[in-house]
């Protein structure tokens, strides 16, 4: 069980939730203060001009609203702006979402009923999770049109994906025994007005981010492995003169991947001794994909540190507008609802996967070209050369791929649009950055799965399974028990799909 409320929440409890499947409790202390907030800002508000209870919203502030219409005031805000386009975000980005939202709200300064925090929760621990779209926000005040189709959900409206079907919110609330949301002075502005479409996906792409790295990791030690590559630029003392926590985590954990190999070759042994030969046949110093990983996934790791650090405040702040300060007993107007520290980490993180892949597609390239590595058939092609075409086929998809993630790298962070009457004259483009880099992030996991592929042939090819560390021993032979080796060219989109699920689901180190 995971308690909201009593302290910031962590990423790694947010994989539980998402992953894990654990469920959500409010703590009590933190309820208490939600209801307090609430209570002050209804008499707080009475006779007061706050805008979004008794003003109209965005441009049409100045225009106020007759008390007997703040209430409907809030419905006609949440239907309005349920106007989102394209396809219905995936289950996980959507939990993301609720669950950010949710921990806004209790950190008890939106002014909100008790009964939102009680249904959202409800909804993240049912696995109810309303039809968002992915395109509408613009991340400035907030994520106004993802956030209202989770309002519009709230009110007992709308559709949801429960149990795999796309079903009306409110059959499934009355299944459940749940009872919609009620607006009692600003529910609908509170819902909407908040960064958590962006923090929600921004929380589930540095989870996968994370797996990615420690696939990249894993993928960078073995072919380094396979071609007999030289230990020293793995070394500690190489490293460690370049003052760079992640180049020194990288090389790290790349070391003890392979600290039992029969494969990797210490260069004193070979090559610091009197030689006769005026040209070596072996290569002095291996290419770069495989000579300088530390010093490429090196800033993606510290890239992830960073943008772990700000997606997880923003999780535990309030990104609300107005700010309702019971402590104080005030109420604060403000911009908490912009989402540029998303938007400049989302873009961040996908520019740094980009770079993974496109590792990834070097190393693959190096290991199907037998005119650079001198050491395996063309394309790994372990049937008849010119009769047979190997991974020959599975190349152009990641290559088309890598490319596609490159063209998706361009940063949204910059790419404001003013809209709403010139009243949002900045925007972040927060969720169009977090989403975009998640697209990048499923590209990588195809790019990655066709480099294990290539990999394993190559082992094959070597016969070398038993000089392999242990550590690449094991996923040589869980990937095997799901995609044994082949020499007759057969269709590999299925096989493709299957080592995507399992790249996802078994992470062999967090770096």
């Amino acid at each position: 069980m995971i308690l909201v409320g009593s302290k910031a929440l962590s990423l790694d409890e947010v994989y539980r939730v998402l992953f894990g499947h654990e469920k959500l409790e409010l703590e009590e202390g933190a309820l208490q203060q939600v209801r307090d907030n609430f209570l002050f800002l209804q008499q707080f508000s009475a006779k007061k001009l706050i805008y979004g209870i008794n003003t109209g919203f965005g441009p049409m502030a100045q225009y106020r609203i007759p008390e007997a219409d703040t209430l409907q005031l809030q419905y006609n805000l949440i239907r309005s702006h349920s106007s989102g386009a394209g396809k219905c975000l995936a289950p996980l980005l959507t939990k993301g979402l609720m669950i950010a939202r949710l921990n806004s709200f209790m950190q008890a300064h939106s002014g909100v009923h008790p009964d939102v925090v009680i249904l959202l929760k409800e909804l993240i621990n049912n696995d109810v999770y309303p039809c968002v779209f992915e395109h509408g926000g613009v991340g400035a005040s907030g994520d106004l049109v993802q956030l209202a189709h989770l309002a519009l959900v709230l009110i007992g409206e709308g559709e949801v994906l429960y149990e795999d079907k796309i079903q009306p919110a409110a059959a499934v609330f009355a299944r459940l025994g749940l009872q919609p949301m009620k607006v009692h002075i600003r529910e609908g502005l509170a819902v909407i007005n908040g960064t958590s479409a962006m923090t929600g996906a921004g929380l589930v792409n540095l989870i996968e981010a994370k797996k990615l790295l420690g696939w990249s990791c894993t993928l960078s030690a073995m072919i380094n492995e396979i071609v007999e590559a030289f230990d020293d630029h793995l070394s500690y003392e190489l490293n460690v003169v370049k003052q760079h926590r992640g180049q020194n985590r990288i090389a790290e954990v790349m070391r003890d991947m392979l600290k039992d190999s029969k494969m990797i070759r210490h260069r004193p042994d070979h090559l610091y001794k009197e030689l006769e030969e005026e040209i070596f046949k072996d290569k002095v110093q291996e290419y770069y994909s495989l000579r300088c990983v530390p010093q490429i996934l090196g800033p993606v790791y510290d890239t992830l540190q960073q943008a772990e650090k700000v997606v997880t405040q923003e999780l535990n702040s309030v990104s609300d507008n107005p700010v309702v300060d019971h402590h104080h007993k005030n109420v604060y107007h403000g911009g908490n609802f912009h989402g540029d520290y998303i938007s400049l980490e989302m873009d961040k993180l996908k520019i740094a996967i980009t770079r993974l892949s496109m590792l990834s597609e070097r190393q693959l390239n190096y290991l199907m070209n037998d005119k650079l590595n001198h050491k395996f058939p063309p394309f790994m092609n372990l049937g008849k050369l010119g009769f047979n075409f190997g991974m020959q086929g599975v190349q152009f998809t990641a290559t088309s791929t890598v490319a596609e993630n490159q063209t998706l790298s361009f940063p949204m962070y910059v790419h404001s649009i003013p809209n709403n009457n010139d009243n949002q004259d900045i925007v972040s483009m927060g969720c169009n950055a977090a989403l975009m880099a998640n697209r990048v992030i499923e590209n990588t996991f195809e790019v990655l799965s066709i480099q294990v592929m290539t990999m394993l042939q190559a082992v094959d090819y070597l016969n070398c399974q038993d000089r392999l560390s242990s550590f690449s021993q094991r996923i040589y032979r869980e990937v095997r028990a799901i995609f044994p080796k082949f020499i007759e060219d057969s269709p590999k989109y299925k096989d493709l799909q299957k080592i995507k699920e399992y790249l996802v689901e078994q992470v062999p180190v967090m770096v």
